[in-house]
């Protein structure tokens, strides 16, 4: 998903999304006609404001129909216009799930058991072999390793198998119609439709979450006209159905943001009593990395208590959990990389946890 603070149904639960904030445009006091105020009389008081019609509210057919004629101003084709949004509908579960809050809110220690459980370690680990040759082909051409690979694939789809069942077209649409963030999507499903028109897709293949997020490794289509890899050669960069598009894809876009191949993404620590919780970041990391040293004369140490590793690599510290009593983890320049694909420290620190446990058998 560019990263957007998004919240995302992610295993029953709400993650965030991505990092963009949207605020309300609010008109300024000096673009409105100047009118002289009346004189103040207290003896004469103010006659009752006149009510103001309220104008109905578009139709989505009125509302299709001038976004149609932004699509051919935009230079997409009437062949392409009518393919995709010819037979465009709203969906009404579309706009149910946008405003739905999550009933449950979990604590990390919580989500982090459910979303990185032994089932999906052990799932992650058997990934990982049968699908090694691929993936090793991939880390050679993007410097991605493969656990971090596999660990975002099981994260975001279950490994492939939860991608979402919506018409991309429609579910953008309609957000875009609804207009609680209607200027992002908007622009989306025109991503969308260049999609179809230059990179050779139907308007059928675009399936995907309720929020536009598309295949197994749950894309927007910005996202995937930016980073999308047609590794398989066979002319597509194919999300949804090829593993080898997948993992490069994955890899790519890991690549593009920041990705160093001879890093990891960070450790989890121990927190000595009375440490001054100022020094501990939040999901912006924007307080500063340092060096580890800098971290071990502070009193941090390994979680099992060991001293920190002899390392000339800078680190940020942060502590996902929200009681303030959990783990804290330093965290490298690789977990930037992550919290720009998702921008929540849960999410990105359990891509981690579960990189790691892929790795330690």
């Amino acid at each position: 998903m560019p990263p957007i603070d998004r919240r995302r149904l992610l295993m029953g639960l709400a993650v965030p999304l991505a990092g963009i904030a949207y605020g309300a445009r609010f008109a300024r006091a000096e673009d409105a006609p100047a009118t002289p105020a009346p004189p103040y009389n207290p003896a004469q008081p103010s006659p009752p404001p006149v009510p103001q019609a309220v104008p109905a509210p578009q139709s989505f057919d009125s509302w299709l129909a001038a976004l149609r004629v932004e699509a051919a101003q935009r230079g997409f084709t009437p062949q392409t216009i009518e393919r995709c949004l010819g037979h465009a509908v709203l969906i009404p579960r579309v706009v149910e799930l946008d405003h739905q809050q999550p009933e449950v809110t979990l604590t990390f220690e919580q989500y982090l058991a459910r979303v990185v459980n032994d089932a999906r370690a052990e799932k992650a680990r058997r990934q990982l072999a049968e699908n090694r040759a691929l993936l090793t082909r991939v880390q050679r051409r993007f410097g991605v390793q493969p656990r971090f690979v596999v660990a975002l694939w099981g994260i975001e789809t279950n490994f492939g198998q939860i991608t979402g069942n919506f018409s991309v077209i429609d579910a953008l649409a309609t957000l875009a119609y609804d207009g609680r963030r209607s200027a992002f999507f908007r622009q989306e499903l025109f991503n969308a439709l260049t999609m179809v028109q230059e990179r050779g897709l139907s308007p059928q293949q675009l399936r995907g979450s309720w929020a536009g997020a598309m295949g197994q490794s749950q894309f927007m289509p910005s996202t995937y006209l930016a980073h999308a890899v047609d590794f398989d050669g066979d002319g597509k960069a194919d999300i949804w159905n090829s593993r080898a598009d997948v993992f490069a894809s994955v890899a790519r876009y890991l690549a593009d943001l920041g990705w160093r191949a001879d890093e990891t993404w960070g450790r989890a620590v121990r927190l000595p009593a009375g440490f001054d919780p100022a020094q501990i970041d939040t999901v912006r990391l924007e307080k500063g990395a340092h060096p580890l040293a800098h971290w071990e004369a502070l009193g941090v140490r390994r979680a099992d208590g060991g001293t920190l590793p002899r390392s000339a690599i800078a680190a940020w510290l942060i502590q996902p959990s929200t009681a303030g009593s959990g783990l804290a983890y330093l965290v490298y320049p690789n977990y930037r990389a992550l919290l720009q694909w998702n921008r929540s420290l849960f999410f990105a620190t359990a891509v981690g946890y579960l990189a790691d446990r892929i790795e330690q058998g």
